[in-house]
């Protein structure tokens, strides 16, 4: 007799749902298909012989401290180092307010654990990041989207009239996941008051603010409201992916309450990952390389512009992001990138369907497109067939 797995799942599990781009990326690997798809960094950017230098230090310094357990809390070296780092933005903090996490993805699952009850309310944006609303679905929380900012307090108020006022408020407000838009310091201010009329937490997701490549900068939502804010960080996009190293900020109740969440998780992110990044900082090797980064990545943006403006077919647009990896293109209503992709596939291209996105299952005509992994020579190559991929779709609806 098979086993029926079923019965034995919890609510939270049978709740979980697969990662899209994940499964994308199993289809896209093969070596003819160009993919506009994950949210790699560029290799380019990887500070190898900075690490290589800082990894034979420390195992000449210090081995049995760097190769054994750390502390929940994180190494007290990379806390320091990330308060300093906050402290030249004019935002003052303490190590009690840091929490080191195993990249930023952790965080946001330890943030619902700890907040959310089963049918609880989130608010986030239409669209929104993924892995966000994975984690509210893994806990059973209901994410409700806006499409605008300024929806807020109405949606708000809407929810708390029928007892369902939302847990928090999850927003990224720096070159956002999916679109790579930003939100102005009106805006900024006026998602502050809301939580503030309301009593309500907001949880920033901050993984690119640092990869701004022109216009203004705007303060943290932390740095205007550090008692009910609640800041994600992460070098994976601006140090190195695969040490998965992130960081919570927040008032120190919060902190604590994270920190027993992460004791049973995973205990401690590791030890000498943390170290090689607050020495990485502390020579002053993160800076430098960041500018580099910056660099790259413009010119990347520049180009993903270019080539989209020469080879999308008419009806066809897109954001144009003054930072971050991605952008969103949308496509003239009544496609589904559902479809594009099946033919994008056979021309050998491949992307993020933008649907995954959107909580409410809107954004059919819509896909995610990152500029900073791939070469100029297979970005130019892979928009041109996109642009014949959207051109095929399109000629089959007529």
């Amino acid at each position: 007799m098979a086993l029926d797995l079923t019965t034995f799942l919890s609510d939270n599990a049978k709740s979980m749902r697969r990662s899209a781009i994940r499964d994308l990326l199993k289809v896209a690997n093969r070596p003819e298909i160009i993919s506009f798809g994950g949210g790699f960094p560029n290799a380019k950017t990887f500070p190898v012989d900075n690490l290589k230098e800082i990894i034979n230090e420390l195992l000449d310094e210090k081995p049995a401290q760097v190769l054994q357990y750390g502390s929940t809390e994180g190494s007290v070296a990379l806390r320091t180092q990330i308060a300093k780092k906050y402290e030249k933005e004019g935002v003052k903090v303490g190590i009690d307010n840091i929490l080191i996490t195993t990249a930023s993805q952790q965080a946001l699952d330890l943030i619902s654990r700890i907040f959310l009850n089963p049918g609880d309310t989130v608010l986030c944006g239409l669209p929104s990041y993924m892995g966000a609303l994975q984690a509210i679905w893994s806990y059973q929380g209901r994410p409700v989207g806006i499409r605008h900012d300024e929806e807020a307090e109405a949606v708000v108020s809407a929810l708390c009239s029928v007892g369902q006022k939302p847990k928090f408020i999850y927003a990224i407000p720096d070159f956002q996941n999916p679109t790579g838009v930003t939100m102005d310091l009106k805006r900024r201010q006026e998602i502050i008051d809301v939580a503030r009329k309301y009593d309500l937490i907001i949880i920033e997701d901050s993984p690119y603010k640092e990869l701004r490549y022109e216009g203004e900068s705007y303060p943290t939502m932390y740095s205007m409201a550090p008692e009910r804010v609640v800041l994600l960080g992460t070098f994976s996009k601006t140090f190195v992916p695969g040490f998965r190293l992130g960081w919570v900020l927040a008032p120190e109740e919060i902190i604590g309450r994270l920190i027993v969440a992460k004791q049973s998780a995973d205990l401690c992110t590791p030890i000498l990952n943390q170290e090689v990044a607050a020495k990485y900082m502390e020579k002053g090797y993160y800076d430098k390389n960041l500018q580099t980064t910056i660099d790259l990545y413009r010119h990347k943006r520049d180009l993903m512009h270019q080539y989209l403006t020469e080879y999308m077919p008419q009806g066809v647009t897109w954001t144009r992001p003054e930072g971050g990896l991605f952008l969103l293109v949308s496509m003239p209503e009544g496609l589904d990138a559902k479809e594009l992709f099946e033919v994008a596939i056979k021309e050998n291209v491949a992307f993020v369907i933008g649907e995954v996105f959107f909580c409410d299952g809107t954004g059919q005509n819509t896909m995610r497109l990152n500029f900073s992994y791939v070469s100029d020579e297979d970005m130019l190559e892979g928009v041109k067939r996109l642009g014949n991929a959207i051109r095929k779709l399109m000629d089959s609806k007529k």
